[in-house]
């Protein structure tokens, strides 16, 4: 009864003043070519798969309070891991003179580099998607901001923590054992998933720097793995997900054409302490040889204190990239990037590249190579062979 009548509220609510709803999405189709043959048994060739995006945002309250619903679908043809429902944001933002409240599901980004995001924690990435990453989860939250002259302080509640998606046993990149999502995931936690997250981010501008403060507890978003079996007692991984404390900083100086990055953090737990960083600086040339194309030069150094012992392969390396904007009518953009171990031959090269076709379709391009990867490149080494070609078609309505 409460509830109806709650819910009668509502509505009497919204139709008392001006409402703007607006629905969007897309719907994608997904093409992966794979220069190589598996290097394990029963994982799949080339693969495709569809994902359809809705959107619905709707305003009132002279826009101060906005209601957004964005869920997610994934259908693939070879790897029902990648296969997915999900809610990327369910939330509703009202917003204040000096504050601002979102209470949800949302996603977070935290972040300047280009090469990873170290800083980047509120979100879990959904691997399924993509093994760069850079795909994330809605996150159950609750969010207040502050506003003023000292800059923004965020604060975090996250009551729900979300497991990292994964691609299968026929998915592509992944080693001799794949991650097995089916069986429950081992958490430090007693509370396991209902463990209460909290994290607080400061920022502000002064003069020439954006400075980024960021700390967090709770539960570590990059799991360690052991090993187990499967239903089958055939030998898998299984994620471990371990309690951390992260203190982070993210800053940013605009110099000119130059911006010099920095992203840094320390994370603690009852298995390890360590530090890690990542150092850039990018050059953006405007109208490159009296053109209408931006040409940005970039240059990151990324640095781990464990060494080998590190779960990332990324603990001395150097990225050196290339974008370009050609400021077309289509929005055409290509990114071009060459990750090169410090010591190593170990060496990733990835391109991005979009355009869009018309006022409705966007063709985008993905491609990720990887040459003489080092055995001790352990994470690397499992999917020497995963080199790809990736093709988006995706249809804006």
């Amino acid at each position: 009864m409460r509830a109806k009548k709650y819910l009668l509220l509502v509505i009497v609510t919204l139709s008392a003043q001006p409402v703007s709803a607006e629905w969007s999405g897309s719907v994608t189709y997904e093409y992966r070519h794979f220069a190589n043959a598996p290097l394990y048994a029963g994982q799949h060739g080339d693969n495709s798969s569809i994902e359809l995006q809705p959107e619905f945002h709707q305003q009132w309250d002279n826009g101060r309070q906005l209601f957004s619903f964005v869920p997610y679908l994934r259908a693939d043809e070879g790897d029902a891991a990648r296969d997915q429902t999900d809610i990327r944001q369910l939330s509703w933002v009202k917003a204040g003179e000096v504050w601002e409240t979102r209470i949800g599901i949302r996603k977070v980004y935290w972040g300047v580099t280009e090469s990873q995001h170290l800083v980047d924690i509120i979100n879990q990435s959904d691997l399924a998607a993509n093994p760069d990453g850079e795909d994330k989860l809605g996150q159950p939250m609750l969010n207040l901001a502050l506003i003023g002259d000292y800059g923004t302080l965020d604060m975090f509640v996250l009551p729900y923590f979300r497991d990292r998606t994964f691609p299968g046993e026929k998915g592509r990149f992944h080693g001799q054992y794949y991650v097995d999502t089916e069986q429950e995931a081992i958490y430090q936690s007693k509370d396991k998933q209902q463990h209460i997250d909290y994290a607080a981010r400061w920022v502000k501008s002064i003069g020439v720097w954006d400075i980024g403060l960021s700390r967090f507890y709770g539960t570590s978003r990059d799991p360690r793995f052991t090993t187990g079996l499967n239903s089958k007692g055939q030998p898998v991984l299984l994620p471990n997900y371990d309690l951390i404390h992260q203190t982070g900083l993210d800053t940013q100086a605009t110099i000119g054409s130059w911006l010099w990055k920095l992203e840094y953090i320390h994370r603690s737990s009852d298995i390890e302490s360590y530090n890690a960083s990542t150092l850039g600086l990018e050059y953006t040339w405007n109208g490159v040889f009296a053109s209408p194309t931006d040409l940005g030069l970039v240059l990151e150094y990324l640095h781990d204190d464990r060494g080998e012992k590190a779960g990332t392969p990324f603990q001395n390396d150097f990225m050196l990239g290339m974008r370009l904007a050609f400021n077309d009518a289509q929005s055409t953009d290509a990114l071009i990037g060459v990750i090169k171990d410090a010591h190593k031959d170990t060496t990733i090269v990835s391109v991005e590249a979009s355009r869009r076709l018309g006022n409705a379709w966007k063709l985008s391009l993905e491609a990720r190579y990887y040459e003489k990867v080092d055995i001790t490149d352990q994470a690397l080494y499992s999917v020497r062979d995963d080199d790809y070609v990736q093709l988006e078609l995706a249809y804006y309505f």
